[in-house]
């Protein structure tokens, strides 16, 4: 059986989604939720970045659009915040991306938008998810 990659960590960074969406609830505007992630990390001396720019590298050639993770955490975990129904399968590939354009190994996508909290772990092992 595998090791859970960055446990200590991400339950750091789920607690904390816990404490915003328990005292938010569902149905503000995915803004609203990091701004509180932002505040709940500052509190707790959680290390992190918000709107970190990412490059694409094509075939040595980089791109012209850039991606913007919506957290980097402990500076190896991608937080993706959502204010949706659900978790669709877009958001994965989205997470995956920036897990490969980052060199993380770890994603996490929080749903903001259900009446509980929805959280998907997205781990990244040599170039596929795991």
């Amino acid at each position: 059986m595998n090791d859970i990659i960055y446990k200590d960590e991400s339950y750091q960074i789920i607690g904390k989604c816990f404490e915003v969406h328990n005292n938010l609830g569902p149905g503000f505007l995915e803004i609203v939720y990091k701004d509180a992630l932002e505040y709940e990390f500052k509190k707790a001396n959680i290390p992190f970045e918000r709107e970190k720019e990412y490059i694409v590298n094509y075939k040595n050639a980089i791109l012209p659009h850039k991606f913007y993770a919506d957290f980097v955490v402990f500076d190896k975990i991608i937080l993706e915040v959502k204010a949706v129904a659900g978790i669709s399968d877009e958001f994965v590939a989205q997470a995956l991306n920036y897990c490969k354009v980052s060199g993380n190994k770890l994603a996490l996508i929080v749903n903001f938008g259900e009446l509980k909290l929805n959280f998907k772990r997205i781990v990244l092992e040599k170039g596929r998810m795991i």
